[in-house]
């Protein structure tokens, strides 16, 4: 193998879960053609966090390399509904969600990939051209045996729960949009491996070259163990601002910062192992974090928004300062109180009671400057002033009787 191409291999397989087949990809890229690389996105949700874009770091790398980028929009299939790690049938998008949610993912993603070299595409182009019978005749390529050979359809099954005939289509229409596009390279996250595998079978059957399958992880979220998800709170969203960025990403622990340095930075495997070495000759891996923190905000802000953040972050929290603007708001705790997780969740400085009492157990919870060590603890109306959850969720409360 030529020494670039193994270099390029290194660089595009990084941090990737599994590489299906790597001699394939090495075949490939030795014949110099610039490659059709898809990634396909059902618009199910109009904002992106930093996980989504691991797989779209990896499309850039392969987009720096001078490969052609297809962003497939499954506007089709995103009315079908993913039913991926789902124990239940997804509900449908209506077209005008998926317009509307379609358009702010181009926005986004923008951010990270040269639009000038980046290919836009819709799987309604060639599904909706499809009548029943072609429908049909995409259906008998596999059988019901083998879609139950899929974990989360094998699960319901043997729960019985409900799997909608139509569900079955969905990894036969992403299979036929690698067909459609005569795909080198699929990427996908490693809970797609039944439907990017079936893209492979289905280009061997129409005798088109398989298409290599990068399969990248799912991140991590802020809390190191499940992984980045908005319903969980534990995410880092790519339009937040730059302060609230730069104060999440300073929270990671130290060695969850590598993890994120592996799939979210642009720096060389040579810039971080020496990184790496830094911290372990001494170097305080907080002046690490913060070069994380400015590359990603510069990323999706700007380099004078990064700077601003880190001085902003050093004010607040390294010199214990309370941010310039604090929201203020009045709670009813009534005569007898109201317990301080209920006064957390009506501040809107958690999600819910079970993220305020997690956060009074780690005694991440303060009033004026105080922490709260009891759980059980019943704010009056004497309880008025500045409560701080964590190190970046901050409000003024008037409790009234």
């Amino acid at each position: 193998m030529k020494t670039e191409v193994a270099e390029a291999i290194a660089e595009i397989t990084r941090g990737a879960e599994e590489v299906l087949l790597e001699q394939e990809l090495a075949e490939k890229l030795e014949s110099g053609k610039p490659l059709v690389v898809k990634a396909g996105f059902d618009p199910t949700a109009p904002d992106l966090h930093l996980g989504h874009t691991v797989l779209i770091n990896k499309l850039r790398v392969l987009q720096d390399f001078g490969h052609k980028i297809v962003f497939l929009i499954g506007d089709f299939t995103g009315m079908i509904g993913d039913p991926t790690g789902k124990n239940v049938t997804r509900k449908p998008l209506t077209p005008e969600e998926v317009v509307a949610n379609a358009e702010t993912y181009k926005e986004q993603v923008f951010k990270i990939l040269d639009p000038e070299k980046t290919e836009i595409r819709f799987n309604s182009e060639w599904m909706s051209k499809m009548g029943a019978a072609d429908m049909i005749k995409l259906a008998a390529r596999q059988t019901v045996a083998r879609m139950l050979e899929r974990d989360d359809f094998k699960k319901r099954y043997q729960n019985n729960q409900s799997i909608a005939i139509h569900e079955f289509l969905y990894p036969l229409v992403q299979g036929w949009d690698s067909v459609e596009l005569k795909a080198d390279i699929e990427l996908g996250g490693t809970d797609q491996r039944f439907n990017l595998l079936m893209g492979r079978e289905l280009q061997k059957e129409e005798g088109l070259r398989p298409q290599t399958v990068i399969m990248t992880p799912l991140l991590e979220g802020l809390d190191g163990v499940q992984k980045m998800s908005k319903s969980l709170n534990n995410y880092i969203g790519i339009t937040e601002s730059p302060n609230d960025m730069f104060g999440k990403i300073m929270s990671v622990s130290d060695e969850l910062m590598w993890r994120y340095f592996d799939l979210l930075s642009f720096r060389s495997i040579a810039e971080i192992d020496g990184l790496k070495a830094d911290v372990a000759a001494g170097k305080n891996p907080r002046d690490v974090k913060v070069l994380l923190a400015k590359e990603i905000i510069a990323r999706f802000h700007s380099d004078d928004a990064a700077d601003k953040a880190e001085q902003d972050f050093i004010q607040r929290f390294q010199k214990n300062a309370l941010p310039d603007e604090i929201e203020e708001k009045t709670i009813a705790v009534g005569a007898e109180g109201m317990g301080i997780a209920n006064v957390l969740k009506e501040a809107g400085l958690v999600q819910s009671t079970s993220e305020a009492l997690r956060m009074l157990k780690q005694n991440a919870v303060k009033l004026d400057g105080e922490r709260f060590t009891d759980k059980n603890y019943v704010c009056t109306d004497k309880d008025s002033g500045v409560y701080q959850v964590g190190k970046r969720r901050f409000a003024k409360l008037t409790l009234t009787a």
